[in-house]
């Protein structure tokens, strides 16, 4: 059986192989008949068959081209996680502490690693952090915070109404003196059976919401420890973080205070995961430095250059610019008690001097910042009614100097004294332009320019050693002017820099903040503003703006926010991207 089967497979196997040597044969002859047999005539078809490719390589170009173009239709290019993004930043940084940022560069970590109960949101205004909910009583004096869910520090402890108690009370400590301090003066916080915080002021404040605005700090770590002794604790070298972003190391550059931070992304971060993987915070000591490497490419973007060298970076292909105005504004400050120039004590002759102002040339070379012609925006008061500003009449101010001069001759005996501080900010190109504008006017006077410095705080700021003070200062979210000009504030330690005293203005904005009601609000604004279009204790001049300077393959902070400070940029850090890619467009 077993055979027979063999011998029958053999059989088959020889057929097949027959048959397929056959079929090669065939095979062969077909070839060499029709296609090599036929080669010596393809010369005389050769333009026939030329059409056929190139009609071939149209139709594949076309339809690369359609492919591409389709793709196009369907997928749109846009930013995506991953990568590095540094910032240049001008300052040294000595500390880490966010209680105690001064520089450019502290403040810029104090916002990438320290959440705030409050911060500034989209429009300007100031609204949660990590604060779910922020309410006041009907009549502003007690304020109830009530925390997001489910916070948590970098290390993986909560974040809980414990580390906000020790750092209110770590604020108000008599012994430390931060930079939030006075946010907090004569305010109480306990903590009610809900769980809230309540903050009870001695005063009622329709604007303490801003107050809240200071980071938080780890109680868990730091509850032990005395105040005075706080800025020694090993945490502000290597901190943990409740921001977005969480120290990672530091780089020592040099031996001047060059350093570079690298921070890695805060997976507990309260608004969600940054796109950026991380951020390095590289703290330079001059402007110049700042330019070279933004120029080279070794820092992705800046904020800490002014906009007077938008023209020079914008050559760079490399670069673009992104700016927005700041509450921050430029005044000249007119010292009402000044007693090396009794002039200015005397309000006709300051409305003279101001009216004599040729505002376009004294703000001439301006780039991007607006001029102002209020101590209030009306970003800070929407719904508030403006007073018609001042007017210039240089003809009509030069016949009421000359009035003052057959008169008063005393008023010109001594020169005005023009003071402000050197830097990029245009303070001292304005001081000068004022300058020559005065002494156009009749009016003698000498501008110096300090150095921006402990010296000049203490020596010309704190004892008003000026006539004249062209200075930039915060304004704020809100539109309360109380630190700049009521009586109170007029004294060393004060904001007040014009030594402005006025008992129905220091009633009337006093009375604005403690005003609940928008409408009365702004009648007493309204009327603040006419009395000091009328006193003239200081002239607006511009407001300021941040030119952030960065890469033009990036994407910061977004161009529709609102922004009180510089520092505000990093409100929307989560967005920040450095790369990107196509996505396919959503029906």
């Amino acid at each position: 059986m077993n055979k027979t089967l063999k011998k029958r497979s053999q059989k088959i196997s020889k057929k097949i192989t027959l048959i397929s040597r056959k079929l090669s044969e065939n095979s062969k002859e077909h070839v060499k008949e029709n296609l090599i047999g036929h080669i010596s005539h393809v010369k005389n078809v050769r333009l026939f068959v030329l059409e056929w490719v190139l009609l071939i390589l149209a139709i594949l170009l076309f339809a690369t081209v359609q492919s591409v173009w389709y793709s196009e239709s369907y997928a749109v290019e846009t930013y995506t996680s991953g990568g590095n993004f540094t910032e240049g930043t001008l300052g040294k940084i000595n500390s880490m502490n966010p209680l105690f940022a001064t520089t450019f560069s502290e403040e810029a970590l104090s916002r990438l690693m320290f959440a705030r109960l409050a911060e500034i949101d989209y429009s300007g205004h100031t609204g949660a952090g990590l604060a779910e909910t922020i309410t006041s009583n009907a009549t502003g004096d007690e304020w109830t915070v009530r925390l997001r869910q489910n916070l948590k520090w970098s290390d993986g402890d909560d974040l809980t109404t414990e580390d906000i108690l020790y750092t209110v009370n770590t604020i108000k400590s008599a012994s430390l003196k931060s930079n939030f301090s006075n946010k907090l003066n004569g305010v109480t916080v306990r903590q009610s059976e809900d769980g809230s915080l309540v903050f009870k002021l001695e005063n009622t404040n329709a604007f303490f919401e801003s107050n809240l605005n200071f980071p938080i700090l780890p109680a868990h770590i730091l509850k032990d420890v005395k105040p005075e002794q706080l800025n020694e604790h090993k945490l502000f070298t290597k901190p943990i973080s409740s921001g977005p972003f969480v120290f990672k190391a530091t780089q020592t550059i040099g031996n001047e205070g060059e350093k570079v931070v690298y921070l890695n992304r805060n997976q507990n971060y309260y608004k969600g995961k940054t796109l950026l993987d991380s951020f390095s915070v590289h703290a330079f000591l001059t402007t110049d430095a700042i330019k070279a490497s933004l120029k080279s490419g070794s820092i992705t973007a800046t904020g800490s250059l002014p906009s007077r060298y938008t023209t020079e970076l914008l050559n760079e292909k490399s670069l673009k610019e992104q700016q927005t105005t700041v509450n921050y504004g430029v005044f000249a400050f007119l010292n009402t008690t000044s007693t090396s120039n009794t002039a200015l004590q005397d309000k006709a002759f300051r409305q003279a001097l101001r009216q004599g102002l040729n505002y376009g040339n004294l703000l001439s070379g301006l780039n991007g910042e607006q001029a102002l012609k209020f101590p209030i925006t009306e970003q800070q008061a929407k719904t508030l009614s403006f007073p018609e500003a001042a007017t210039t009449n240089v003809t009509e101010a030069k016949s009421k100097l000359d009035n003052f001069k057959a008169n008063k001759p005393e008023y010109f005996g001594t020169d005005l004294r023009i003071v402000t501080v050197k830097g990029d900010k245009y303070m001292e190109e304005i001081a000068n332009r004022l300058g020559e504008q005065l002494k156009s006017l009749g009016v003698p006077n000498q501008v110096v320019a300090y150095e921006a410095s402990q010296d000049f705080t203490l020596n010309v700021l704190r004892p008003r050693n000026y006539d004249i003070l062209i200075y930039e200062i915060a304004m704020g979210a809100d539109p309360d002017v109380v630190p700049y000009y009521h009586s109170a504030e007029a004294t060393e330690n004060g904001y007040n820099l014009s030594n402005y005293k006025n008992a129905t203005v220091s009633n009337l904005i006093l009375s604005a903040r403690n005003t609940i009601d928008t409408s009365l609000r702004d009648a007493k604004y309204r009327k603040f503003l006419e009395i000091w279009l009328d006193d003239v204790p200081s002239i607006a001049l511009y407001q300021s703006s941040l030119p952030y300077f960065m890469n033009k393959n990036v994407r910061a902070f977004s161009a529709d926010q609102h922004l009180v400070s510089g520092e505000d940029r990093f409100n929307d850090i989560i967005n920040w991207s450095v790369k990107k890619t196509f996505k396919n467009r959503t029906p």
